[in-house]
């Protein structure tokens, strides 16, 4: 498989072919997936559950996220490399730096982030600095205790409505891709279009 990039991903989106994308935490998997042609492979903080035994997302440092990082990019042979900001690992915009480059070092090409709109002023200014972002928006496993458990999001009209008016804001600030997880299927549509 020839190195997949962002412009491969918005090329597939263009001609609408489905991209494939595959959580995986280590090289054995990583290369794996590349031989099975995923374009993307996220290494998520969903290993605190996965790997570490932990009942959520919260206890995973940015120091593990680096760990998987590494190890998915020595058995990477092509796919984009998606790494997760941990729980609070930017929390500031210094820390938020330092976080997206310990990551970027350890071998992602894109960084993603669990949020809404508040997230543009950071995309924005991570793009600037040539971090390329994806936002995950909906079901957020960070935000799980706000939300009350792992629950569908966007449901009614003026949830919808906000979902959608985030999605429009983070684009604008130039969020390179957006995820959604547990959004209904008619306002995740509406998004991607």
């Amino acid at each position: 498989m020839s190195d997949v990039t962002l412009t491969t991903l918005l090329n597939l989106k263009q001609r609408g072919e489905k991209i494939a994308m595959l959580t995986c935490y280590d090289a054995t998997f990583a290369a794996t997936a590349c031989a099975a042609g995923i374009e993307v492979i996220l290494i998520g903080d969903s290993l605190g559950m996965v790997l570490q035994g932990h009942d959520s997302t919260l206890p995973v440092t940015i120091d593990d996220m680096a760990y998987h990082t590494a190890a998915v990019k020595r058995g990477n042979k092509g796919a984009l490399i998606l790494s997760d900001l941990s729980f609070m690992s930017a929390a500031t915009l210094e820390q938020t730096y330092q976080s997206c480059a310990k990551l970027m070092q350890a071998g992602a090409h894109m960084i993603k982030l669990e949020g809404g709109a508040w997230l543009a002023e950071t995309v924005s200014l991570l793009a600037e600095r040539g971090i390329p972002s994806c936002v995950h928006l909906g079901l957020t496993p960070q935000s799980v205790n706000v939300f009350g458990g792992y629950k569908v999001q966007g449901r009614g009209e003026e949830q919808a409505q906000k979902m959608l008016d985030e999605a429009l804001a983070l684009e604008q600030a130039g969020a390179a891709l957006l995820l959604l997880e547990c959004v209904p299927s008619e306002l995740a549509a509406h998004i991607s279009r």
